[in-house]
């Protein structure tokens, strides 16, 4: 079971979040706080392997809490949760694994305890060092700057990350969104077992590939799910043959 520890000033909010936790049966309560200074004196005697974490505290702030915490040798994985949704991309610089908003919905709660299982499974097997796994890895959601405000976009959706003209290009199964990030900042973020570079200026989400079509000089078209045709420059043939077994 995971062990879990909850840091929230309201008292109503902690208990609603207390109770939809012990409903999955997935978790022990190891603890709880509502200020700074009982949670960082408390979480590293219980070690836990997950905290719910409110931003906003009476006397404090959660995103504080959270870089302390980094320093701890076995530091626990932190959810913020919080009714407010503008700290989102602070929260994940600071590898926040989730963001859960309130009011709490069980199946939302759910969710989030399945990706920190799976996660802890990884580092279990030692499959992949925790400092390999990308942040939308772990929470698949890539968070992005769009003028005044941060976008959080579902990993699986996106088709493929296209640079040029000064903008990056994010297209999705339903949208596109244009950002100021550029294409290797955004290659960095997400998770390398899904896309992969096939173009100085696009990268790929492999599992939305549908059709390879050779093209001149021994370079390729690639068909996507959407409709969308994106070019495979010769540095990156190889890499895709290997991939798909060609």
């Amino acid at each position: 079971m995971l062990k879990v520890f909850v840091v929230d000033d309201e008292p109503l909010a902690r208990d609603e979040l207390k109770y939809l936790l012990r409903r999955s049966k997935q978790v022990e309560i190891v603890g709880e706080a509502d200020c700074a200074e009982d949670a960082i004196q408390q979480i590293p005697l219980v070690n836990p392997d997950l905290i719910f974490l409110d931003i906003q505290l009476s006397e404090d702030s959660g995103l504080d809490i959270a870089e302390k915490l980094k320093g701890l040798k076995d530091a626990p994985a932190i959810v913020f949760a919080t009714a407010y949704d503008e700290y989102a991309l602070r929260a994940f610089e600071l590898n926040a694994v989730d963001y859960v908003l309130k009011p709490f919905d069980e199946e939302r709660i759910q969710q989030t305890l399945e990706k920190i299982a799976n996660i802890k499974q990884i580092g279990e097997r030692g499959a992949v060092p925790a400092a390999e796994v990308s942040q939308a890895s772990r929470t698949g959601k890539l968070a992005i700057a769009i003028e005044d405000r941060i976008l959080l976009i579902d990993v699986e959706y996106i088709v493929f990350v296209g640079a040029g003209e000064g903008r990056t290009v994010i297209k999705t199964l339903e949208a596109e969104y244009r950002t100021g990030d550029t294409l290797t900042l955004l290659e960095k973020k997400l998770p390398s077992n899904m896309f992969m570079r096939v173009h100085r200026a696009f990268l790929i989400n492999v599992n939305h590939i549908t059709e390879v079509q050779p093209w001149f000089n021994a370079t390729y078209n690639i068909m996507m799910k959407d409709g969308s045709k994106v070019p495979v420059s010769r540095t990156y043939t190889k890499e895709l043959k290997n991939l798909l077994g060609l």
